[in-house]
């Protein structure tokens, strides 16, 4: 059974071969963007249970990517994290203040993603 379809958004070719091996040996669905405005296509086309979303993305960034999605009438639920090299506190407050349900931190850990994936999938998202 498929745990999930998982939308990664992600422009830069190597962390996006990394998260889409690491979620598939996991038996997870990975779909794949490569900018914002894919991602933005690719969540009302393809309905995924979670989206992975860069905050460095060209074109639009992923915040303004993730408030396209939430203004779509069936992706407005769907939870959306935001993974990124800022390891601030003030940036995941900012993330979360504008509307990303959870937060990854890069570099991406292989060990812990599977799991962080899982724990956002069951909490609808709202988990770091």
């Amino acid at each position: 059974m498929n745990p999930g379809r998982i939308l990664v958004v992600e422009d830069n070719p190597k962390n996006l071969k990394l998260v889409r091996d690491v979620l598939r040996f996991s038996g997870y669905e990975v779909i794949e963007a490569t900018s914002g405005e894919d991602g933005v296509r690719l969540a009302a086309s393809e309905h995924p249970d979670l989206i992975l979303m860069d905050l460095q993305l060209p074109g639009i960034d992923g915040a303004e990517a993730l408030r396209r999605i939430r203004a779509g009438e069936r992706e407005h639920a769907v939870p959306v994290v935001a993974v990124t090299a800022f390891a601030m506190d003030n940036d995941r407050h900012d993330a979360f203040e504008s509307g990303f349900n959870g937060y990854v931190e890069k570099p991406i850990s292989i060990r812990r993603l599977p799991q962080q994936v899982h724990d956002f999938l069951q909490l609808g998202g709202a988990t770091t």
